[in-house]
């Protein structure tokens, strides 16, 4: 069997037939929750209407003969219908939260922090120092600094490795977001052929037997006519509410599938970040550790030479250039961000945008129930009413 083979939906009456292997990951990005911003005018958005319009020919006809095996008469059945699905997206989304809520990308950013610091703590003490040390101690610097930067390089080296395991870490967790994708969509294509297959048999009995039995009801008058329309509509109403409740998961699996992206490019640009400082910010300060190495060692060669006023006052315009080139070279790279500003800014943006987004959506599926509770009262009092004419 093919990956795609593995992927095509199945419909069942079995909840116990299907078994969930959500793919596990390692790391997640649990940020903390931005102030609400006011929302600007929505446009007018068009409802999506659950049909068949939504299948190929081949899923077509799956739901068409599916619907035909369905006997909502069969209470065991009703319970159970479209469960194997709904535990397949209760197991995936429990993983992902799981993965959400016990890891995040705390130890990257302090790895990184770490780089930063190194980095920036050496040339601030070298700033501090300064090159006027050039005249105090000119026999010891070279030495104190070679020890220095051997100190910091030990140290770089070791951030260097933590990072690259970060980075497979997260690389691994990439392709295993594009597994978990493509496992929603799975799972997202099952529950709408649940409910298109429900919702054609719901209403071929409605239309049909459900409308028999009123009729016949009515013109007998008969009580165990009217109590056999009676269960009938009861058993509709219940289908109908497990329809619904199939429709509510379906609007979890929808929600998965950005989410899912959402986490992957963030552990995308966690990667890019990484990369950019392996093979751009260290190097650059290893090229740049040695270039201050041997300009010492010319400077002591220099000093040696130097024994007479005249050496030695050419010597101090020397050193004068040199602590210019120094300092501006120090401040420079001091002055240096190791992550931009822009890049910082767009994440932040991003992380904003979608808890707002995950929020609206919160918002709104705790008001559709709301809504749905009150209309399936209503639905239940208009069944109770019709039961109460019937035996009048």
């Amino acid at each position: 069997m093919t990956d795609m083979e593995g992927m095509m939906p199945e419909l069942t009456l079995n909840a116990d037939a299907a078994k969930v292997e959500a793919p596990s990951l390692t790391l997640s990005l649990e940020p903390e929750a931005p102030a609400a911003a006011a929302e600007p005018e929505k446009p007018k958005v068009e409802p999506v209407v659950i049909d068949d319009s939504m299948l190929n020919e081949a899923e077509k006809k799956m739901v068409d003969d599916f619907a035909k095996k369905i006997d909502i008469s069969d209470s065991q059945l009703v319970l159970q219908y479209g469960a194997a699905a709904q535990k397949s997206v209760a197991s995936f989304s429990e993983n992902a939260l799981s993965n959400v809520r016990n890891k995040d990308l705390g130890e990257i950013g302090d790895t990184l922090t770490s780089l930063t610091m190194e980095l920036k703590s050496l040339g601030q003490e070298e700033e501090e120092k300064g090159l006027f040390g050039f005249f105090k101690k000119a026999g010891n610097r070279l030495e104190t600094m070679k020890v220095q930067y051997s100190k910091a390089e030990v140290n770089v080296e070791k951030i260097a490795r933590e990072l690259e395991q970060h980075q497979r870490i997260l690389m691994k967790d990439i392709a295993m977001f594009d597994q978990m994708y493509e496992l929603n969509l799975k799972y997202y294509k099952e529950l709408t052929m649940y409910i298109i297959a429900g919702k054609k048999r719901l209403a071929e009995i409605q239309s049909g037997q459900l409308e028999e039995l009123r009729k016949k009801a009515e013109a007998t008058g008969a009580q165990e006519d009217a109590q056999a329309y009676n269960d009938l509509a009861q058993m509709c109403n219940r289908f109908d509410k497990k329809l619904h409740d199939l429709e509510l998961t379906r609007m979890v699996s929808i929600q998965m599938g950005p989410q899912t992206r959402m986490l992957q490019n963030n552990d995308t640009l966690m990667v890019e970040k990484i990369q950019s400082s392996l093979v751009n910010t260290i190097p650059l300060w290893k090229s740049q550790m040695v270039l201050a190495l041997g300009l010492e060692n010319s400077r002591k060669a220099t000093a040696a030479q130097t024994a007479v006023t005249n050496a030695t006052n050419e010597l101090l315009k020397k050193n004068a250039e040199m602590l210019k080139m120094g300092t501006i070279a120090t401040a420079k790279e001091a002055e240096r961000s190791i992550i931009d500003i822009e890049t910082l800014q767009h994440t932040n943006q991003q992380l904003i945008s979608t808890l707002d987004e995950v929020i609206q959506i919160q918002k709104e599926g705790a008001q559709k129930r709301k809504e749905a509770e009150v209309e399936l009262g209503r639905i239940e009092g208009e069944l109770r009413q019709k039961l109460m004419e019937l035996r009048s």
